[in-house]
């Protein structure tokens, strides 16, 4: 079975991590097997370059499910990254409390707060794309490349463009209630190694048959 523990899944490959293996933030949880590859900079510094504005004072959250494919430059931009619109100004005046004798814990008013990103199980983040804050992704969608996603994107949904607008739908609305209630990527490994010729093979009426 596969070496979870183990950072490079393909040999002999040093831009494809297995991305829970170099999260060192507790506001980020990656699950099993998702993968990040990188090919312009180092993919280990993946909290560095590709998730932004994440700071501490918001306690705001990254949550990757499993079986994810991220690929290179995908960027997460958070909270912090925002200029809040409810101000007659967007100047954040907050963050120079010191400038204008405001109050420090009031700093977090600069922005607005939209909450934490959501990514769902099984989800193919293509080349560049960013994911705004607030953003829940569901399980099975694909991100086209370069979309700015600032909206909630349902399961097994395709999106892209700025900003990122549905596409079409990779299944019908019955087969995506299937998988949604089969859930193969919480399976055992072993489970999911028997079957994976009719994971592979797309045959939904076929894989949703198999005993839980």
């Amino acid at each position: 079975m596969a070496n979870l523990e183990n950072l490079y899944p393909r040999t002999g490959d040093v831009q494809t991590i297995y991305l829970k293996n170099v999260i060192s933030r507790n506001n980020i949880e990656v699950g099993d097997f998702t993968m990040y590859n990188d090919f312009v900079n180092d993919p280990k510094d993946f909290e560095q370059n590709n998730v932004l504005y994440q700071y501490p004072i918001n306690n705001d959250r990254l949550i990757i499910g499993k079986f994810c494919s991220v690929a290179c430059g995908a960027r997460f931009l958070f909270n912090s990254a925002n200029h809040t619109m409810t101000s007659l100004s967007t100047y954040p005046f907050p963050l120079f409390f010191e400038e204008w004798g405001l109050e420090k814990k009031n700093v977090t008013e600069a922005w607005d707060n939209k909450g934490d990103i959501i990514i769902g199980n099984d989800v193919w983040i293509g080349y560049e794309a960013v994911i705004l804050a607030g953003v829940t992704i569901g399980d099975g969608a694909i991100i086209g490349t370069r979309a700015v996603v600032a909206k909630d994107v349902p399961p097994y949904t395709i999106v892209g463009g700025i900003p990122a607008k549905p596409i079409r739908k990779r299944y019908d609305d019955a087969a995506i209630s299937n998988l949604l209630a089969l859930k193969w990527w919480d399976w055992s490994e072993e489970k999911i190694a028997e079957n994976i010729n009719l994971i592979q093979s797309g045959n939904i009426r076929k894989i949703v048959t198999v005993q839980p």
